[in-house]
């Protein structure tokens, strides 16, 4: 059981139990906090209250967040794309359209469940339900994802993660010309207001920045390759919303008519990190997806 503990300030006086906790951890959905609270895991000054409690400056709250029940996750041959493997790490070619691990209404058909069935070494430091997984790309992004074989591998790809040493190259395809040949967003993303399901640019979020160049312009369109330096959740989906040219194809933060039924276009193409074990530089390149070099082809043809 994990607690976390909380003083209201005044600037969250009158609000909502469950909006305020909604605010206060971004990474729990506001119906999940509904559920904690329903089943007595949320405590305000020594009692239970409804999720419609109005909050008062200096009211105590402990939230319990139970552990995550251990899965029987099943090993599937997915055919993956293993592009390098040795004893400590592996690196992936994520397909588009599939989920990294299981999480809500996603069991089965997991990168996860292909590893499972892959390799007999993962590192499990980040849970039973995350075997190997240090980071994430979306389930409609494809390319390529590091794989911790060990806890040794795990530890140092995410402090590497973390200080920003590794190399996290994605192309995008734009709507709109952008007019400058390079550019670097900065701008922080927390969880909406508004929608609990997106992200988006608030003052109050964690920081953000991507950087960008400019690879080819097309007639309605821009061709962009993207480094992060930070690794927030939809965070270049999110960014580019934000400077007014959306991901073509994304379902979310996308136009409201959307181009082809695939999601987002958007390819992690390179990744370049620091071998764990004997600290060698090493990088790896995928090419674009089909669906997305066929897009751009007709393009082509338009422009």
């Amino acid at each position: 059981m994990q607690s976390q503990k909380f003083l209201i300030e005044k600037k969250y006086e009158g609000q909502r139990l469950d909006k305020a906790l909604a605010l206060l951890n971004e990474n729990l959905s506001r119906s999940y906090i509904i559920k904690l609270i329903n089943e007595g895991n949320v405590i305000v000054n020594n009692n239970n209250e409804k999720p419609s409690y109005l909050l008062k400056e200096n009211d105590e709250i402990i939230l319990n967040i139970p552990e995550e029940k251990e899965l029987n996750l099943e090993k599937e041959d997915l055919n993956l794309d293993i592009v390098y493997e040795d004893e400590y790490v592996a690196v992936v070619n994520k397909p588009k359209g599939m989920v990294v691990h299981p999480g809500a209404g996603n069991f089965e058909h997991t990168l996860v469940s292909g590893l499972l069935y892959e390799m007999d070494d993962l590192s499990s430091i980040n849970g039973t339900i995350r075997p190997g997984i240090v980071h994430r790309i979306d389930k409609d992004t494809s390319g390529l994802l590091m794989i911790a074989k060990n806890d040794i591998a795990s530890k140092s790809l995410t402090e590497q993660l973390k200080n920003h040493s590794c190399k996290r190259e994605y192309i995008a395809l734009v709507y709109g010309n952008i007019e400058n040949n390079l550019g670097r967003i900065n701008a922080p993303i927390k969880r909406s207001k508004l929608d609990r399901k997106k992200m988006a640019v608030d003052k109050e979020g964690k920081n953000a920045v991507t950087n960008f160049t400019v690879l080819k312009r097309y007639k309605d369109f821009t061709l962009v390759s993207c480094k992060l330096e930070t690794g927030r959740t939809h965070q270049i989906r999110v960014h580019f919303e934000y400077i007014g040219h959306p991901l073509v194809g994304d379902k979310i933060y996308g136009r409201r008519k959307v181009i082809g039924d695939d999601g987002q276009f958007l390819h992690a193409k390179t990744i370049g990190f620091y071998h764990p074990y004997t600290n060698e530089w090493m990088e790896f390149d995928s090419e674009l997806p089909k669906y997305f070099k066929d897009f751009l082809a007709k393009l082509e043809e338009l422009s």
